[in-house]
């Protein structure tokens, strides 16, 4: 529960966007073709999380989809 709060902090979601859109330009712009897509595909996925404040691990940690309930755990 530990890292499902700290990955849903402000910080931790600040991660996740950065680490998004870095995954997206990097896709596009170094990596390029099939591949480029593929990562840039794969990018949307943590910026969006960190966007809407999802927790896309709930189910392995067995915590609650939303942000704002894990940090209102004890």
């Amino acid at each position: 529960m530990a890292f499902a709060k700290l990955i849903n902090s402000t910080a931790g979601r600040l991660l996740r966007i950065v680490a998004g859109i870095v995954m997206i330009g990097l896709g596009f712009f170094a990596i390029g073709g099939t591949a480029g897509l593929v990562v840039a595909a794969i990018g949307v996925i943590p910026l969006a999380a960190g966007i809407f404040d999802l927790c896309l691990l709930a189910p392995v940690l067995s915590v609650p989809w939303g942000g704002t309930k894990i940090r209102a755990m004890r």
